[in-house]
């Protein structure tokens, strides 16, 4: 069995409470208070952060200003969130209607980003993971603004096939983010990751 710098170990798995999974929930936590801020615009942050229900990120919900680190966290990730929402847009803008957001995580952005018609958004996660997001979502009354595509799989597993199989087109250009996942996987499954996208991606497409 072998382990990443972070602590991954091969076939070890996660919610978004505890170990890997619960780096999303920090990540959504900080959405969440730059969205209070003005800086960026996730709607849907908090409320997923409260669905989870872990009480530290609670308690920083609650008082972010009683923990040091969290406002250096939080602009890091709207600027962050802002990168990667305007490459999309840009994609978008470009002409490519099929986007695959790899490790979504709590990610939200089929709910709010204004796609154009006959986007389609492919959310990958662990099918825990994709399952807790959609249906809180649902519950939330969440109402998607592009086709949503939930691929629950683990990316180190044969996630091409799954993709395909939840209605992936290969021959459209499509835009990919992997946004905060490299470190999350094990070397030789980073290099597949990259074979794979390569191989799925026609010409036009974007990383």
């Amino acid at each position: 069995m072998t382990s990443t710098p972070s602590g991954r170990r091969d076939g070890d798995t996660w919610d978004l409470a505890s170990g890997v999974g619960a780096t999303a929930t920090a990540v959504a936590t900080s959405r969440a208070l730059a969205t209070r801020d003005g800086i960026i615009d996730d709607r849907w942050a908090e409320p997923l952060v409260r669905a989870v229900g872990q009480q530290h990120f609670l308690d920083i919900l609650a008082h972010p200003e009683a923990h040091p680190d969290q406002r250096r966290m939080t602009l890091g990730m709207a600027v962050r969130t802002r990168y990667f929402d305007d490459f999309l847009r840009a994609a978008c803008a470009s002409g490519i209607r099929q986007v695959v957001i790899l490790a979504s995580g709590l990610d939200a952005r089929a709910y709010r980003l204004p796609w154009p018609t006959g986007t389609a958004v492919f959310d990958l996660d662990q099918p825990g993971v994709i399952d807790f997001k959609a249906a809180a979502l649902a519950e939330l009354g969440a109402q998607p603004t592009a086709t949503v595509r939930n691929v629950g799989i683990d990316l180190r597993e044969d996630w091409p096939a799954a993709l395909r199989a939840g209605g992936f087109d290969p021959a459209a250009p499509t835009a990919w983010i992997a946004e905060g996942l490299l470190m999350y996987l094990p070397a030789d499954a980073q290099d597949r990751l990259f074979d794979h996208i390569t191989a799925l991606s026609p010409a036009g497409s974007r990383l």
